[in-house]
């Protein structure tokens, strides 16, 4: 999915410029990195607000648009209002596509429904993280990753290194030497709670 963000050089700076801004129905934001100076924006606060909401805007490269000049970026932080739905401010950062990036991605999990620990079993699903740090060139950069659990059995765990990778898309954590669990289907243990707490049955003759 390609997303693309309309922005406009913003001029004025500071706390009470920013505001004004937000009351216009605006959001700042700037954008730096690639060796190229920082510059300013300002963008709309509802088509950015409407990006916000879907999930492949936050793990994708964007074509940024100010004024008309486009390069790929990345979203690397927001900042919202604590209770209203208000974009407070934006951060890009430029891609250098001939470098690698480093950047979180969501795990998209498949049936979980249809596990054996599960639909078998009685086991209860746990989805233990639900994002992952990936590094790879720009172009390679994948939307979302899969996790099958198509075979996870009850008291069993998918762990990171059994998902599989696009090519040329590697995970920090596994470069690292950690090999965290993405997912595990828990064994019920209510049967056997209620059958040790059940009062033993009286012998012949008591």
């Amino acid at each position: 999915m390609k997303f693309e963000v309309i922005a406009s050089k913003r001029d004025v700076q500071g706390t009470g410029a920013s505001r004004r801004l937000r009351h216009a129905g605006k959001v700042p934001g700037i954008v730096y990195g690639a060796g190229k100076d920082a510059v300013a924006l300002e963008m709309d606060h509802n088509d950015l607000l409407q990006q916000l909401r879907k999930e492949a805007f936050h793990s994708s490269v964007l074509t940024l648009n100010v004024g008309g000049e486009k390069e790929p970026v990345l979203l690397r932080d927001v900042q919202v209002h604590p209770f209203k739905r208000q974009v407070l401010h934006v951060d890009f950062q430029r891609v250098d596509k001939t470098h690698k990036i480093h950047m979180k991605v969501p795990l998209h999990f498949l049936n979980g429904e249809n596990a054996p620990g599960v639909k078998l079993q009685g086991g209860v699903l746990s989805h233990v993280i639900t994002e992952v740090e990936v590094s790879c060139l720009a172009d390679e950069l994948p939307e979302y990753l899969e996790v099958d659990l198509s075979e996870l059995a009850a008291g069993h765990s998918v762990h990171l290194s059994h998902v599989k990778l696009p090519k040329g898309v590697e995970c920090v954590a596994l470069q690292r030497g950690e090999d965290p669990t993405v997912a595990t289907i828990l064994g019920v243990r209510g049967e056997a709670e209620a059958e040790a707490a059940a009062p033993a049955a009286p012998t012949e003759g008591a």
